[in-house]
């Protein structure tokens, strides 16, 4: 009788005052977890890189529905989950939105001839031995102007992954190079919104988060762009014969004009000036279909359909690469590899893995078992190394449960800062940290909108890139060696968040 009224007085303890709901246990709220990386390894080992085209989709809904079955056992009404799966779906539509123009981007970017161009000027002044780290290096340049990862792998992305094709180099190094370019620009671009969101969320001045986060971002530069080096030099000479065939189809499906670049001209203008980035992105598709009509007219009247011809057949080959991306018209194999992508249906799968990653995170979070999880994970921080940690953890377990990486930052800045604060550590620390671990992770987890997106843009698998995302790794791994060591912190008492003090990143 004794064991019972203390196990009723504990259920009693457990259940919130408003609603009646009661907290989740830890071993409830791994559950839904469990079941879906289960699901996940099973969809990659049955279905090998078609796991994202629904198999993966299915593993996240049923992971969700079990969360909810959770939810429900503990109080929650079927309305409040919902209401949570709506609030975060809410949350990635404006990534789904992106990613849908820029589909439509890439489709009129091709036709108009700027993609061809790029991968030709790339191939042409790009030297094989030396093309990942300058691939890596132009992306980090452009990335730090526009501070857009997305849109900098979008466009000079997609260009860069057509020249290493025309060569014959690795697509996984390439995206990985690309990958590797753009999230260092992003990270160190006072343009960028995550940079912005994570100084924001840790109260701290921006410029001197971003000065503190070269702690990291430097040196793992450094590897990615020694490693990209080595790696290019071992591979040995490209693969030219093939470039140059190549380049004679292009030359003869498309006016291979400087002209071509306009569309390339405006969006970087528009993103300079920071205008917001889905109607820049859908102007500059929009434009891109404009220099079409005027550059390419054969070969937009090539892709409308049969009896149409004249500019109303060039006007109908646009409308289809912005819905349905670009078809070639060579008979070279490799062509239709380089050319047949793009088009606001290529990202409808995509848009559809989002989706269902969102439906879950929606559910863990609205029930409580997100933030069970998390708050077993700060119990494990008692220290200032541990507290570092943890905090890199929780941003990326926030990306692999929410699928999203303004979620990553957001969630741990918010649960944290006390915590930072008590062990007299200021949140500087806390703001890097937040980046290591949540916006350099969120390209590495496929159904992440970060991961998703870079793999259907850039048309590599996110594991296949995985190993090649070497700023990513490398800054992750910096950031958990100075943790461990007690490199890089910063003092509440030597700095005001305005400044950081000489013996901060500045001395690096």
């Amino acid at each position: 009788m004794g064991s019972q009224a203390d196990l009723s007085s504990s259920t009693d303890a457990r259940v919130d005052r408003q609603g009646g709901r009661s907290e989740p246990s830890l071993a409830e709220a791994i559950a839904p977890v469990a079941l879906m990386v289960t699901l996940l390894g099973c969809s990659v080992y049955v279905f090998g890189e078609d796991s994202s085209y629904g198999p993966n989709q299915i593993a996240l809904m049923v992971s969700a529905g079990l969360a909810g079955l959770i939810g429900i056992r503990h109080g929650y009404r079927w309305e409040d989950i919902e209401d949570g799966i709506v609030a975060s779906i809410s949350v990635a539509l404006p990534a789904a939105l992106i990613l849908l123009t820029v589909g439509a981007l890439i489709g009129t970017w091709i036709l108009a001839g700027t993609v061809p161009y790029l991968i030709v000027l790339g191939a042409t002044l790009l030297s094989p031995e030396w093309f990942y780290p300058a691939s890596c290096l132009i992306c980090a340049l452009i990335s730090i102007s526009i501070g857009s990862s997305w849109t900098t792998a979008g466009t000079l992305g997609v260009a860069l992954m057509g020249s290493a094709q025309a060569m014959d180099m690795s697509p996984a190094m390439t995206a990985g190079a690309v990958i590797s370019g753009a999230y260092f620009g992003d990270k160190m671009s006072p343009l960028s919104d995550t940079t912005n969101l994570a100084a924001a969320v840790s109260r701290v001045n921006l410029f001197a988060h971003i000065q503190n986060m070269l702690w990291t971002a430097l040196p793992a530069l450094i590897v990615a762009l020694v490693v990209f080096s080595l790696v290019g030099r071992a591979e040995g000479a490209a693969d030219l014969g093939m470039f140059e065939t190549l380049r004679g189809e292009l030359e003869r499906e498309f006016d291979l004009s400087i002209i071509a670049l306009l569309p390339l001209a405006l969006l970087l203008f528009l993103s300079i000036r920071r205008y917001p980035p889905l109607p820049v992105i859908g102007l500059g598709a929009l434009f891109g279909g404009a220099v079409a009509l005027l550059l390419q007219h054969d070969a937009a009247v090539a892709l409308a359909p049969d009896g149409i011809d004249g500019y109303a057949g060039a006007a109908a080959g646009v409308w289809i690469a912005l819905f349905d991306g670009y078809a070639t018209q060579s008979a070279l194999p490799q062509m239709a590899d380089l050319l047949d992508r793009g088009g606001m249906s290529s990202m409808l799968n995509t848009v559809w893995l989002i989706l269902c990653a969102m439906v879950f995170g929606g559910v863990m979070e609205r029930t409580g078992l997100l933030e069970r999880l998390v708050a077993n994970l700060l119990r494990l921080a008692r220290g200032k190394a541990s507290l570092q940690l943890t905090t890199l953890g929780t941003g990326f377990t926030t990306n692999v449960l929410a699928a999203d990486q303004y979620m990553a930052v957001a969630i741990p800045g918010r649960l944290y800062e006390r915590a930072y604060r008590d062990r007299h550590m200021h949140t500087l620390n806390m703001s890097r940290n937040l980046e290591d671990g949540g916006t350099l992770t969120s390209v590495m987890i496929p159904w992440n909108t970060c991961g998703a997106y870079m793999s259907a843009t850039l048309g590599v698998a996110t594991f296949t890139y995985l190993p090649w995302v070497l700023f990513n790794l490398a800054s992750l791994g910096f950031s958990i060696l100075w943790a461990i060591l007690g490199v890089g912190l910063v003092p509440p008492e030597d700095t005001d968040g305005d400044e950081i003090a000489p013996g901060g990143a500045a001395a690096l």
